[in-house]
């Protein structure tokens, strides 16, 4: 640019100088120099008003000079005000999901990719309904005024694809999820329990907060764990906290109602059954289906 149009150059060079005159005029005292910064200022407005108008008369945009950033609330700083900004949440979100191995998940199974090709009947009508009330809770999310799920049916149902569906949609809104089986939940109390650390520099604590803390918590497969007292202890505290502070979390299961009650207690189902909205799937197991088909092919 300063090749093509020298007048370009001598207007940006006079500009990067204004910088440094107010420095030196701020550091003055009295009254002139507060009418010396105030001349700078003027000079420096002149001068990219020129500096705009050399821009437009050579064919090129105005703000063709001006910083560009990727976030406008936070002009790429991470934090808006004091607060982390969303686009900053998002990608700490991204970064945890990648080291878990769940962004593949989450980019395959979605809301897009879910085919009702392999539902019949009365079953296909049922997971219609579900794919659409799931779609409007992940596109309508709101931290402490969303609703909270419990999905209920045999294995290969597209339980976990629909988990992972809401999970990409809300995490695009900008939200904290944390995603994590039953199995490696309770694992992780566990080693808190008996004094072991799954985090980096032993503070397990931080890593167990995550549970409490996210915006919404998705707790696939309850029911393939190793149910003991110390686990249904677990899973009645984390929900009964989550909801008092008004905080949404889906669970998937294969168990029916009469089983929960059976491993977890009256209490936890009640809970499940009372704070939670069922949805239940149908049909004939989805991946057996698409390996047939596979096979027939």
């Amino acid at each position: 640019m300063s090749e093509k149009v020298p007048a370009f150059a001598a207007a940006d060079r006079a500009l990067q100088m204004t910088g440094p005159k107010i420095i030196a005029a701020s550091l003055g005292r009295g009254e002139g120099s507060r009418e010396s910064v105030e001349a700078i200022r003027r000079e420096y407005d002149a001068l990219a008003a020129e500096r705009r108008r050399i821009l437009r008369e050579n064919g090129y945009p105005e703000d063709w000079c001006d910083v560009r950033y990727s976030c406008p609330v936070c002009s790429d700083s991470g934090y808006d005000g004091i607060e982390i900004c969303d686009c900053l949440k998002r990608e700490i979100v991204k970064n945890y999901l990648e080291s878990s191995g769940l962004y593949t998940l989450t980019k395959n199974q979605t809301f897009e990719t879910f085919s009702l090709d392999y539902y019949e009947k009365d079953d296909k009508i049922r997971m219609k309904q579900n794919a659409e009330i799931l779609y409007r809770f992940a596109s309508g999310f709101r931290p402490g005024q969303s609703d909270s799920f419990l999905f209920l049916g045999a294995t290969g149902l597209g339980k976990t694809h629909l988990s992972s569906a809401v999970a990409r949609t809300v995490i695009e809104k900008g939200y904290y999820v944390v995603y994590e089986s039953a199995q490696n939940l309770f694992s992780a109390y566990e080693m808190r329990r008996f004094g072991q650390s799954s985090t980096v520099g032993g503070d397990e604590d931080d890593d167990l907060d995550r549970f409490l803390d996210c915006d919404l918590l998705i707790i696939d497969d309850l029911g393939a764990e190793i149910t003991n007292k110390f686990t249904v202890s677990c899973l009645y505290n984390l929900l009964n906290m989550r909801m008092i502070r008004h905080k949404s979390v889906i669970i998937s299961t294969n168990l029916g109602k009469d089983e929960l009650r059976e491993r977890y207690s009256e209490r936890v189902t009640s809970r499940l059954f009372g704070e939670f909205s069922p949805l239940l799937f149908r049909g004939r197991d989805v991946r057996e289906q698409k390996l047939r088909r596979t096979y027939a092919k």
